[in-house]
């Protein structure tokens, strides 16, 4: 596959580089080149990604860098039997207990939540770092939902990290799950609180909380460009023209912000639809 010229292979991780020491110069070179379009397409074009994590897997199979890769790509592609093939491989090659929560997930996207839950209580959660507890946590969550045990999920995500004021990576992503697992119990009131806690916290808009509490004030958005939209219903959603003192009636931000192996190979074979991660 074509890689842009200004990928080098210099810009993967130093933990990566090392790794790949064991390869030959050339052939290091080629797999660090596709790696790093695997990091570079992933969110936006998961496709992509993934075809380019098909080569560096056939260039260097054997790498674990390589392998994760690989299982980050079919994750993000909702292949999660295959993905989960990945991850294990690359846990055996590291003996690394950070892919834990991800493997957990992947068994929720193969439909399997009872086996996340036996994953959520296994004494490996014990040996991840804080952020990876909480990814756990947030799975386990979700494999309650899964299982339509909405009381139980959110008892699961009530936590010290949910209650602390501190604003940490995972402090967005924790409060949304929380907020929409309160909405679909019927407790409204509570979640456009957590709602509007998320949008504080989520800085770098890792989820769509500021819509989903503009969504519970009856806040609608309008395309002020979209030649489609009326005029009335652009008055309806504040677009129109101005008030009559040169102020317009458009909601300002701050309102808005207000308002709003044979195993392996098995589970390789039965990759669902199903939502993964922070699905909720």
């Amino acid at each position: 596959m074509p890689i842009p010229e200004d990928v080098t292979g210099d810009e993967i991780d130093k933990d990566v580089r090392q790794e790949l020491q064991s390869l030959p110069k050339t052939l290091a070179e080629d797999v660090a080149r596709n790696l790093v379009m695997v990091a570079r397409l992933i969110d936006e074009d998961p496709e992509g990604a993934y075809a380019y994590s098909k080569v560096a897997l056939r260039l260097a199979s054997r790498v674990a860098a390589v392998r994760e890769a690989a299982g980050f790509a079919a994750y993000a592609n909702q292949k999660y039997g295959e993905a989960l093939a990945e991850f294990r491989a690359a846990r055996r090659m590291t003996g690394n207990i950070d892919l834990w929560p991800v493997m957990a997930d992947c068994e929720r996207g193969l439909g399997r939540p009872e086996k996340a839950l036996d994953m959520a209580g296994a004494p490996e959660v014990h040996k991840l770092d804080k952020a990876g507890q909480v990814e756990m946590r947030l799975v386990a969550a979700g494999a309650r939902r899964d299982m339509g045990q909405l009381d139980a999920a959110i008892v699961t995500l009530q936590s010290p990290e949910l209650a602390s004021n501190s604003v940490q990576p995972w402090t967005a992503r924790l409060r949304y799950a929380y907020a929409d697992a309160l909405l679909a119990a019927g407790r409204e009131s509570e979640a456009r609180e957590w709602f509007a806690k998320a949008v504080e916290s989520d800085k770098d808009g890792s989820t769509d909380a500021s819509d989903r509490l503009a969504e519970l004030d009856g806040v609608e958005f309008v395309d002020a460009l979209d030649e489609t939209v009326d005029d009335e219903d652009k008055n309806e959603a504040g677009l129109g023209e101005d008030d009559g003192d040169g102020s317009s009636s458009e909601p300002s931000t701050a309102d808005a912000a207000d308002a709003a192996d044979a195993e392996d190979a098995e589970d390789a074979e039965e990759g669902t639809e199903h939502g993964a991660g922070d699905r909720g």
